[in-house]
């Protein structure tokens, strides 16, 4: 059976949804010790004027290596309502916003006390919106060294071409005239570009690879 680790993500980009379908089991890292400017509280959108980076306010923890699966949301700048409008503006016209924005709404009108609790229930949503069925499993503890270690590499100031194993191909994207192809953003401009045909994008995303559905 083949195992890849992963850090829990917000919102994240299709690379990290490429190894869901890649591997037979996907091990979510929660006993790594966060990190600010990575996907844990990042995600990338398309908007009209490019790539909009939307990150979720943490407090600030007692221990200055606090893990991820105690790191606290914080309420600073009315984010819920920021990024919710982001996600308007940029996917509106967009062919599936509306069919999934009911689905998506209650996460920025609840509020989550732990990050990790929102990331993953994020996850869920948009795995069973896309038909994928991956076994994940958190981690209960943290081993420096792992099989498939993807927990630093899926990072927002990583190339995704490092990973030969990950090859996005182009699909509709409501700016794509102004901008041409952005690869690699948040799995949420995959489905509300592409709904059901989400799945299939990431299959070919995947070279010379087998998949597991």
């Amino acid at each position: 059976m083949s195992t890849a680790y992963l850090t829990s993500a917000y919102l994240a980009p299709v690379w990290y949804y490429t190894k869901l379908l890649s591997f037979d089991k996907i091990m979510v890292e929660g006993f790594d010790s966060y990190t600010k400017q990575s996907y844990r509280n990042r995600c990338r959108v398309a908007e009209a004027d490019g790539v909009l980076s939307l990150t979720i306010p943490t407090e600030k923890p007692d221990n200055p290596k606090c893990l991820m699966r105690d790191v606290r949301i914080s309420d600073h700048g009315h984010w819920r309502h920021v990024h919710w409008n982001a996600l308007v503006a940029a996917y509106r016209h967009s062919p599936f916003f509306d069919y999934y924005a009911d689905d998506f709404a209650p996460f920025y009108e609840h509020q989550y006390t732990f990050l990790w609790d929102f990331n993953m229930e994020l996850c869920q949503l948009v795995c069973d919106l896309m038909d994928l069925h991956p076994d994940m499993e958190a981690t209960d503890d943290y081993r420096k060294t792992v099989p498939n270690d993807y927990r630093e590499l899926i990072h927002p100031k990583n190339d995704h071409r490092i990973d030969s194993s990950f090859l996005p191909i182009p699909y509709y994207q409501v700016f794509r005239e102004q901008h041409g192809f952005l690869p690699n953003l948040s799995i949420v401009d995959l489905l509300f570009n592409m709904g059901p045909e989400s799945l299939v994008v990431l299959q070919k995303s995947i070279p010379s690879s087998s998949v597991n559905i």
